[in-house]
């Protein structure tokens, strides 16, 4: 029972965070519950995957009436790329966890600090990049399945990643991009979890974890939305910053124990 709202109290945090700056939560669930859970990886990508699901559904239904809205056509194109990479980066993930050993902490815990260290680098100078506007619907699909596969194998919803990307290519500010993030995660999230569920790969886990999460998933989603309507764009920034900075120090530290 402890265990179980220690674990909701870490998902409404970070869905509140997450829901905020776009990055989802699972970003911040993932390697906290590394570090402090004890659970295996596919136990842990599996509850985040259903939390930050759960988070973005109850976003999304929310933002319907708000005055950021979702670019329906490169946001749609961009879903569609999502939940293809996102059911491509399940299988992936499936395929290095068969090596067995420590082969999947150590992948996603690398992969984890190079991809939160660069798009923190890229949020502190991106006033200074000129960014692009693709409009083309094979290029969102492409770009939205890059995402889908790294945010799936990942199990952390691609929130970061998305931010920097929808930034660049795309010349959103921060707000929406973030909304237009969350919308991309629900479609990849979604394709995931549907293929662990077809494939029978379903890890073990506990129950009430498992709804304990989902329901500290949809608070947070609820509160984000909420502080969300009173920060700026530059608020939102100031946030993604910190959450970058302590998601690449957590992950150093899960690389670390690998080794250990």
């Amino acid at each position: 029972m402890l265990q179980a709202v220690i674990y909701f109290l870490i998902c409404i945090a970070a869905t509140t965070a997450g829901g905020i700056s776009g990055v989802g939560g699972g970003v911040i669930i993932k390697p906290v519950m590394d570090a402090v859970s004890g659970l295996g990886a596919a136990t842990i990508s599996f509850l985040s995957g259903c939390t930050v699901l759960a988070m973005t559904i109850t976003r999304m239904i929310r933002s319907r009436g708000g005055s950021v809205k979702v670019e329906k056509r490169r946001g749609t194109f961009l879903a569609i790329g999502a939940a293809f990479g996102g059911i491509l980066g399940k299988e992936l993930f499936e395929l290095v966890r068969a090596a067995g050993g420590s082969a999947v902490d150590i992948s996603q815990q690398s992969m984890m600090i190079l991809l939160t260290a660069g798009v923190f680098v890229y949020t502190l100078r991106k006033d200074g990049i000129r960014t692009r506007s693709v409009n083309g619907a094979a290029a969102c699909v492409l770009i939205g399945f890059t995402l889908g596969l790294l945010s799936a194998f990942l199990g952390i919803g691609g929130g970061p990643i998305n931010l920097a990307v929808l930034s660049f290519f795309f010349s959103m500010d921060s707000k929406t991009a973030a909304l237009n993030s969350l919308y991309i995660i629900l479609y990849s999230q979604a394709a995931s979890f549907l293929n662990t569920l077809v494939r029978g790969t379903v890890p073990e886990f506990d129950w009430l974890v498992l709804i304990a999460m989902c329901v500290g998933g949809v608070l947070g989603g609820m509160l984000g939305r909420s502080i969300s309507a009173r920060l700026s764009n530059k608020g939102v920034d100031r946030l993604f910053l910190g959450l970058m900075a302590v998601i690449t120090l957590i992950s150093c530290y899960n690389l670390a124990r690998c080794f250990v």
